[in-house]
């Protein structure tokens, strides 16, 4: 009798347990669509930037609950649609949003899908408060752009980061030859002079495969977060935007200087084809992977997306405390 008594309480306890479980899943807020998500924060509230129609813009108080606001460009920017003829329905990838002496950044890119037709262009504001008078976006146009048969780098996935001097460099790429680093002319409006242009990050491409191909060297979306004395440079591994089929992956390595060399936890280089492994999919979501990071309210956090397992591997906004091992490398804190 006792056991059987016993037994009982421990279901019902189990049973409670989910019972709370499920009540917390229907209030809990739903997580909204993204790909390819950047942040920034302003007086309170944080404004999210991610490819879609125009680039996509949501904002929110509390970083869960989120509303959808106007687009950056209500229609496409006229120098793209010359400039990139496979840009359609105004769709813009993978922007990049910063803030430096009063003006906010953002770089965003025009491409056609799968290869390295692709330009890097620039937007700025004052603010990014709709409702302020100050508030309005102001193009820029093009400031990097990859040609099939000259280039073995895409200009897509663009970063913005500033040395110790406040330089402005440029990480940016997508498999062909990797992820790329270049200097910026102080108003962000063009390469620095003369160009140099670094590989800091690419995975091995089989050599038979034609130049205007993407290749197998699966890299792409790099982010460079400055921590103590160490910048580290986030990238994608494998495969994105497959649903159920994606094997997206975060991977990072670090480096003293802004140019590299950026190496692994186990001192391999980055330009090699390694690096250590940050976060991956697992049977909840199918690939992570195109993150930047952030520092909010003296917390940083890791910003991607994911694939959803529990709705058909939809991309959805992953949102992520970091912290940093008695190493300095970053791991995702549970």
């Amino acid at each position: 009798m006792y056991f059987r008594l016993v037994n009982k309480l421990v279901l019902l306890a189990l049973l409670l347990a989910r019972l709370e479980m499920w009540a917390q899943a229907q209030t809990a807020p739903p997580l909204i669509p993204a790909h390819d998500p950047v942040m920034a924060q302003q007086n309170g509230t944080y404004y999210m930037f991610c490819t879609g129609p125009g680039i996509a813009v949501w904002s929110s108080k509390d970083r869960k609950n989120w509303t959808r606001e106007k687009s950056v460009f209500a229609t496409p920017p006229a120098w793209a649609t010359q400039a990139v003829p496979g840009f359609k329905n105004n769709h813009i990838w993978a922007p990049d949003i910063s803030y430096y002496n009063g003006v906010y950044s953002l770089f965003y890119s025009i491409s056609a899908f799968g290869k390295n037709t692709s330009c890097i262009g620039l937007a700025t504001n004052k603010t990014l408060d709709p409702s302020s008078k100050d508030f309005k976006w102001v193009d820029h146009g093009r400031v990097i752009q990859s040609v099939p048969g000259r280039d073995m780098w895409n200009a897509i996935d663009p970063n913005l980061i500033r040395d110790d001097a406040g330089n402005p460099w440029l990480s940016f790429g997508s498999f062909w030859e990797g992820i790329k680093l270049v200097k910026l002319t102080p108003d962000l409006k063009a390469p620095a002079q003369p160009e140099q242009w670094r590989t800091v990050a690419k995975r091995p491409r089989s050599p038979q495969l034609n130049d205007s191909l993407p290749g197998d060297g699966a890299i792409e979306a790099p982010f460079i977060f400055r921590k103590g004395e160490y910048y580290y440079l986030f990238t994608s591994f494998d495969y994105c935007c497959r649903g159920p089929q994606s094997t997206y992956k975060i991977m990072v390595g670090r480096a003293k200087n802004v140019t590299g060399p950026y190496l692994d936890k186990a001192g391999k280089p980055l330009d090699q084809g390694d690096g250590t492994e940050v976060l991956a999919g697992d049977k909840n979501w199918f690939g992570l992977g195109h993150n930047s990071v952030y520092t909010f309210n003296n917390a940083d956090y890791l910003v991607f997306h994911g694939y959803d397992a529990a709705d058909q591997g939809r991309s959805k906004l992953r949102l992520e405390k970091l912290a940093w091992d008695e190493a300095g490398w970053p791991k995702v804190q549970p």
